[in-house]
């Protein structure tokens, strides 16, 4: 005997099978078969492509549920090319044809090893092959919950039972308006496409039923009882079931089946009766949205979800997944009464493989240890009820919610119903809330990038971006972070900065990596799971056998820049906590600005510590000790990073008791004047050394610095070579080459000028330069520096030559670094603006003579 019947007709195209599949799988999970769903859709499948592909013809599907077994037809219209030619063999080898291989008989082969009978039938013009597959002995286990009325609760009328179907668009306005709904509602077809549903519908005010009749249309399922207007004027009372669907376009509209109120027997479940009872009335709605919703609240709402829905149900536990962005895995978000196997944002797949399993329908599970779900979050829990139903969003999954209790057979039909219901509600409710999250992690996500780029792009030293790498990472994305660094082409990266949220786990963690082989580099931007430092740890690896039971899951990310590797960043959780896809996303994009960070401030250090390593050798060695006469310097190059610029000075032995000391600028500043400052320096020492005068020395050095050609610069120089006498007094001997005119400060506070100007050098060829002769007495200071002292502003005032000499009066009777300091200090406080040029002091001070 037939007691259900679900029937359609495909076009003769190459998508034809795929929907046939889908037909099928829906029929018989309606009608809670799953056992028999796989072979059904693969003997469907290769019947249905005989007739559209080889008989080119459209297929009719057939399936007709038998109380034993399930009998499907799939009918063509061409049977003298849709049958397979038979080789000469034994009748009763019937499993033998022709071509085992060929696409003719593959359907008639497969439906003879997986059914239990099946046949051909013909009729004029037509061609059927059916086929049973016997249903299994029932045991406790899965079924899906399917809407069941009891014969007793089905309506009765003088006439026949109308089931309106009004289809509606996103609009809430009538796309679709079936005869049955001519009747109930004496309205024709045609008088009623385009028109609104809110013109036809009388809806409840939104406060006494919670929700207004737009946002109703909007749940993925609703059922529930309203009026309606009649052409006539008159407004009737309606039952109703309202589902979300999406066309094969994905256009959203919602599918409307009505009855009269005295019939809503037709579309609604009955109540559950208690044992000994019957109830005329439907059991109380679950409500999962008691109270108001915080809609930037996600976690909160999910958690008092799954509380208020164990609650409500009497369970034992409850849990609640939701899918990720590409809808292929779960991923566990709030849970209640579980004490084993729970790990908030675990994940696995949405098809688990069971065939008695699917997240995309409501589902009864009486015994879990008769027929396990395969469900990690249960594993271990002793729970063996278990109910779970989908939640949906314009036929869009989005989750699961699931509720469980230690007895078995705690469950029926009614409670998934219930249960279903409550779930549509929540469901748009909770995707509103997670869109508003995502919006909000995205735009968290975005600020966190931006200042990262800033604090990156805000230094580069390679030590302080490694800090700044790791403390960006912790705790925003994990709670450790490990950076490894590699130099050349080929070297295995090497540990360079470790960083825990607890600082005293430090150490601990750094001694458990430098035990752990690091991790291979691989050239493409990608997260890639690292289980070796969790491994190192339970092996006993480590002396801090504690730090093992910190370890959750670790991921290693690629450090790459300019198409090389130059590091990895791995990245750790504490145990039980798993990484979130955002946050790994975020740590993707994290890497690669860090990288190049990275990469700019190793270049940046090598070039820098190349480039000062050269300059350290323009500067002049220890000056010497000089008997009888104090010397300081104060030496400053304009420039980041520079050591050296266009000023330099020098103080050198001549010879024995006779001592060269100069001070000089070169025109400009930066490595080019820095050359021309190594090639002056170590000509004076050299020329000096020849037994050439002071003038002599200037006059070769002028000439040499012509020799450089267009890398020449022309140079001021003060250059002196001095004697100390015996009587405590010192004498000098001076050139002064368009150098800023040295100063002697005398005993009494005195100033007056040293020297005379002379032309500078590396401007004309033949100088006719002249050595001057001072003696510098005991208590007297002869100071020399360089413009970058003299040519000091502020707007448009200058310290000049007089200011230099008036902050000189004031240093009677102080060292020569005290001096040079008090100099130096009066040019820094003459403008709040740092110094932009280069600055050389050079102060000489014969001490003054102790009497008796």
């Amino acid at each position: 005997m037939v007691t259900a019947r679900a029937a359609a007709t495909f076009d003769p195209d190459g998508r034809s099978a795929a929907a046939a599949r889908g037909f099928v799988r829906d029929a018989l999970l309606g009608w809670g078969l799953p056992e028999v769903v796989d072979d059904a859709v693969v003997l469907v499948s290769e019947l249905v492509t005989n007739a559209v592909v080889h008989a080119g013809t459209a297929a009719e599907v057939c399936c007709l549920r038998e109380e034993e077994t399930v009998r499907i037809e799939v009918t063509d219209h061409h049977p003298e090319r849709g049958l397979p030619a038979f080789t000469d063999v034994p009748t009763t080898s019937s499993d033998h044809y022709a071509d085992p291989d060929g696409e003719g008989g593959r359907g008639l082969l497969m439906c003879s090893a997986l059914a239990e009978r099946w046949g051909v039938e013909y009729a004029a013009g037509r061609k059927t092959v059916w086929f049973r597959l016997a249903l299994p002995v029932p045991v406790a286990g899965t079924r899906y919950a399917v809407p069941a009325t009891p014969g007793s609760d089905l309506p009765s009328g003088p006439g026949p039972v109308h089931v309106a179907v009004v289809q509606l668009d996103d609009d809430g306005r009538v796309l679709a308006w079936n005869p049955d709904a001519e009747a109930l509602f004496q309205y024709a077809a045609d008088t009623v496409l385009g028109r609104p549903w809110a013109d036809l519908a009388v809806w409840p005010d939104a406060p006494a039923r919670g929700l207004g009749l737009a946002e109703t249309l909007r749940l993925a399922r609703w059922e529930g009882g309203f009026a309606v207007r009649r052409a006539d004027a008159r407004t009737v009372e309606v039952y109703g079931v309202q589902v979300r669907v999406r066309d094969t376009e994905g256009v959203p509209s919602t599918l409307c089946l009505l009855v009269l109120e005295p019939d809503r027997a037709v579309l609604r479940a009955p109540a559950r009766a208690l044992p000994g009872e019957r109830s005329d009335q439907a059991g109380p709605r679950l409500d999962l949205l008691a109270g108001p919703v915080a809609t930037d609240d996600l976690d909160t709402l999910l958690q008092r979800t799954v509380e208020r829905a164990r609650d409500l149900l009497d369970a034992d536990a409850a849990y609640l997944l939701l899918t990720t962005d590409d809808e292929t895995e779960f991923e566990v978000r709030a849970a209640t009464g579980l004490t084993t196997g729970y790990r908030r944002h675990a994940r696995f797949p949405v098809e688990s493989g069971n065939r008695y399993d699917s997240a995309r329908l409501p589902s009864v599970h009486e015994d879990l240890t008769a027929r396990p779900t395969g469900l990690p979050l249960l594993d271990g829990s002793g729970l063996r009820s278990l109910l779970t139903v989908p939640l949906k969003v314009e036929g869009r999954l989005i989750g699961s919610l699931g509720i469980a209790t230690a007895a078995p057979g705690r469950y029926d039909n009614e409670d998934a119903l219930r249960l279903q219901f409550a779930a549509d509600r929540v469901a748009l409710a909770i995707e509103s809330t997670r869109l508003t999250e995502l919006e909000r992690l995205r735009r968290g996500s975005l600020s966190f990038l931006v200042e990262a780029s800033d604090l990156l792009a805000g230094t580069l030293e390679h030590e302080q971006t490694l800090a700044l790498m790791a403390q960006m990472a912790v705790p925003t994305l994990a709670s450790w972070c490990a950076v490894y660094t590699k130099g050349d082409h080929g070297t295995v990266p090497g540990l360079a900065f470790v960083l825990h949220e607890d600082e005293d786990r430090i150490d601990p963690l750094r001694a458990l990596l430098d035990k752990t082989a690091v991790p291979e580099a691989a050239p493409a931007h990608s997260v890639r799971f690292w289980p070796a430092p969790a491994e190192t740890a339970a092996g006993g690896l480590t002396d801090s056998p504690e730090l093992s039971g910190l370890l959750g899951e670790t991921v290693v990310l690629p450090l790459t820049a300019r198409n090389r590797v130059i590091g990895l960043l791995a990245l750790g959780t504490p145990a039980g906590v798993r990484f979130r896809q955002e946050i790994l996303e975020l740590a993707e994009d994290l890497s690669r600005r860090a990288a190049l960070a990275l990469d700019n401030s190793r270049l940046y250090s090598e070039r820098t510590a190349t480039s000062q390593a050269l300059q350290r050798s323009l500067l002049p060695p220890d000056l010497p000790e000089i008997p009888g006469v104090e010397v300081d310097v104060y030496y400053q190059a304009a420039g980041e990073g520079n050591e050296v610029g266009g000023d330099f000075y020098d103080l050198f032995t001549i010879r024995e008791g006779t001592y060269g000391f100069a001070i000089g600028d070169v025109c400009g500043t930066g490595p080019e004047a820095a050359s021309v400052t190594g090639l002056a320096r170590h000509s004076l020492r050299l020329l000096a050394r020849e037994g050439l005068d002071a003038a002599q020395v200037l006059s070769r050095l002028n000439a040499a610095i012509l020799d450089e050609g267009s890398r020449s610069r022309f140079l001021t120089l003060l250059y002196g070579e001095l004697t100390p006498r015996p009587d405590g007094s010192t004498e000098l001997s001076l050139v002064c080459a368009g150098h800023p005119l040295p100063l002697r400060l005398r005993t009494d506070g005195q100033v007056d000028r040293a020297a005379t100007p002379q032309p500078l050098l590396g401007v004309m060829d033949d100088l006719d330069l002249t050595a001057e002769q001072l003696v510098l007495a005991p208590g007297e200071v002869l100071l020399c520096v360089t413009d970058g002292v003299t040519e000091r502003r502020e707007g448009r005032r200058m310290l000049g030559d007089d200011g230099l000499a008036e902050v000189l009066t004031g240093c009677t009777g102080l060292t020569a670094g005290a001096v040079a300091m008090r100099v130096q200090r009066a040019v820094e406080r003459f403008a709040p603006e740092p110094p932009s040029d280069d600055m050389a002091i050079l102060t000489l001070r014969v001490p003054a003579q102790r009497t008796g």
